[in-house]
This record gives structure tokens, sequence and C-alpha cells, in this order.
């Protein structure tokens, strides 16, 4: 595993090793040893799994407060996405910073979001699927999101938007004087 910091601290593209020869390949995709290279010791509590029917769909953007706040790793399995983390960590020199990368079946990235960071995507492609790993569960009342389209982030979206849920459109937007969430 290859471990790409992003410049936003803690924050890193995972790339796979895949060994592959006329059958296919191989790749491991998480493996506790290699990420305590990067400070991770938290064990991984849950894999989801989204499937995004149309191209153009944004979800997001979504974060979980403390005490559920979580370390998650994305992958696409299939189609592509344009993948978006935003720092939300109060006294943290990248504050309200985003970054953003093509995950896809066939670049096997990962995107590895600290504490205290929003996530979303974008689909590239039609029928696309993420798995997420996380090392917290599910915690509602500890769920906080702001919009996609938030100006004091500027995401730069890829793609015309074509759908967002109702939920995800109707988060609020965030406030100049935004002070961070950790």
């Amino acid at each position: 595993m290859i471990f790409i910091e992003l410049g936003l601290a803690g924050a890193y593209i995972i790339q796979p090793e895949p060994h592959g020869d006329k059958r296919g390949k191989f790749a491991r995709l998480v493996c506790m040893d290699e990420l305590k290279k990067i400070g991770h010791s938290k064990e991984i509590t849950q894999v989801n799994y989204s499937l995004t029917r149309k191209k153009g769909t944004v979800r997001g953007m979504h974060f979980q407060y403390a005490p559920a706040k979580e370390i998650k790793m994305v992958k696409c399995s299939r189609g592509a996405v344009f993948d978006v983390i935003v720092d939300l960590r109060k006294d943290s020199p990248t504050l309200l910073q985003w970054h953003g990368t093509v995950l896809s079946a066939q670049n096997m990235k990962m995107m590895y979001v600290p504490e205290g960071f929003a996530h979303g995507f974008q689909t590239l492609e039609d029928d696309c699927e993420l798995l997420y790993f996380h090392t917290e569960y599910y915690s509602p009342e500890h769920e906080g999101a702001f919009r996609y389209d938030d100006p004091l982030m500027g995401i730069d979206w890829p793609e015309e938007i074509t759908e967002i849920s109702q939920r995800d459109n109707l988060h609020p937007l965030l406030q100049e004087g935004f002070r961070g969430i950790l």
C-alpha cells in the first residue's frame, strides 16, 4: 500500500499495489499493520456500500460529531466518482480547505478521511458503487452535514449536477466565522 499525502494534515490517498497475471489481479485494500505507518490505530467497526445510479449525482457533505467522530476510507468498486473531503477541524491551518480526486474501479485508489472532515462525492458515470470502511458505528444523533454548494468552500464539481437528494439539498450552509467541529 502506498500512502500519498494530500496537504490536509492526516488525509491521504491510499494506492493499493495489485499483483496480476493472466487470471486477473489481487490487491490488499486494508491492512492494519500498513495503516500504522500513517498513525492509524483504530479498528474498522463497519463496512458500508452505496450504489448511485445516475451520472452527475452528488451525495454529501457529511460528517460525524464527537463522540461518534470517525475515520473513513472510501473506495469506488464500480464506475468513477469525484471524491471530496473538507477539513472542519477547529484550529487546523487548513480549516475549510477541500481536496477532490477521482476514485475509480480502474485506478483502485481509496480516500483516507480523518476525523473532523466532511465527505461527499459526485458520480462521473452511471451505476457507481462505493465501499466505506468506518472506525465508528453510525450514530444519527451525531451526524452533521452542510450543503454541497456552500460558497465558503467553493467546491468545483466537475460535472453538471443532475441529482441530489432532498435531504442533502436541505442541509444548511456554514456561517461566516465557522470555527470548526473538533
